[in-house]
């Protein structure tokens, strides 16, 4: 009787899975798929957007405007990196620029102005990437403050910060050692050319994609995100997940400074523009959700190639940079209303 009853229960579970699923609308089934698998999406509308670019312009296509593509990316992909891990716990960081910026320049006036070693120089620079989003971090963590609130005062703290300590002044790239240039040294394949900066920009990606699916750390970022006040319970250091997340993050933005450095040949006060904005778009669009505990890595990095493919499709299409802008803008909210949508198929 026993073996009867073991041998039934298999071919039961198959058969109430399908009465479950039968249930359920092609509109429901669809969306409970887009939860589990978030990066069916960005990976969707990335194909979509490079299909219809390249039917409206066949320059699209050509290798050394999918380089610039890259090259371009390799900046706001780091930056949404370290954007991912603080929307993950359920927060925001709009002072990811500023930061980014502060580091810059630290790093190239220390070594041009102020003779430091460039090994030293870039550690400055690493340093103060840190410590700003520890900063950021205290301040969510031991003041309780909301972490939109916390950065959208540092992101004017970090510029003013900046702007007092350059001058307002641009170090060119021919003035620094060739260390803090090296992430602009190209790599040709074929006709096709990227950069160090690119590379770096995706090793960054494998190491904190391995962090976030195959650590303790990783999982404890997305409990804290999917609920904070579970997540204590189950014994987990909140705080301390919460200010390893920010100093993390504060690294991986003094990284984007490296390679800005590298793809602008200048390490310049006057760079950030919509970097804030377009950061938070790859998130959104990779299908990381604002809410928290929910998104993967490598979404992140679609994200980031959609907000760079858009910005060069509607160049070259003839579209002024201020409808790049807006379409930035509607890809935002098209993103988080999608979200919404998403979250309601959770189970």
């Amino acid at each position: 009787m026993t073996t009867t009853s073991n041998a039934a229960e298999p071919s039961m579970a198959p058969m109430l899975d399908e009465d479950f699923q039968t249930g359920l609308t092609k509109l429901q089934r669809t969306r409970n798929t887009l939860h589990r698998y978030p990066v069916i999406s960005p990976a969707l509308v990335l194909i979509t957007a490079v299909v219809v670019f390249g039917l409206v312009n066949d320059r699209f296509y050509n290798p050394q405007n999918l380089s610039l593509i890259a090259q371009q990316v390799a900046v706001v992909g780091t930056l949404a990196v370290g954007q991912t891990l603080i929307i993950l716990t359920a927060g925001i960081d709009l002072s990811v620029g500023a930061v980014m910026v502060m580091s810059a320049l630290v790093t190239g006036q220390t070594a041009v102005n102020h003779g430091v070693h460039p090994v030293i120089a870039l550690a400055l620079g690493f340093l103060v990437g840190m410590g700003a989003g520890l900063l950021n971090g205290i301040f969510v963590t031991r003041l309780k403050l909301p972490p939109f609130i916390v950065t959208l005062g540092t992101l004017n703290i970090f510029l003013a910060l900046s702007l007092l300590y350059s001058g307002g002044s641009t170090v060119r790239g021919m003035e620094m050692p060739s260390l803090l240039t090296w992430t602009g040294t190209g790599i040709s394949l074929g006709s096709f050319r990227i950069t160090t900066g690119v590379l770096v920009m995706i090793l960054i990606y494998i190491v904190l994609a391995y962090a976030l699916a195959k650590t303790a750390w990783g999982r404890h970022v997305y409990a804290v995100g999917d609920d904070l006040d579970a997540a204590r319970l189950s014994g987990i250091s909140v705080n301390r997940v919460l200010l390893s997340v920010y100093v993390v993050a504060g690294f991986v933005m003094a990284l984007a400074a490296w390679i800005q450095i590298g793809r602008t040949n200048a390490a310049s006060p006057n760079v950030a523009g919509d970097l804030n904005l377009d950061s938070i778009t790859a998130v959104v669009i990779g299908g990381t959700s604002l809410f928290g505990g929910r998104g993967m890595i490598w979404g992140t990095l679609l994200g980031a190639l959609i907000v760079g493919v858009f910005r060069n499709g509607l160049a070259l299409a003839g579209f002024d940079a201020l409808y790049q802008t807006l379409a930035v803008g509607v890809l935002i909210i098209v993103a988080v209303a999608l979200d919404r949508w998403i979250r309601k198929g959770r189970k």
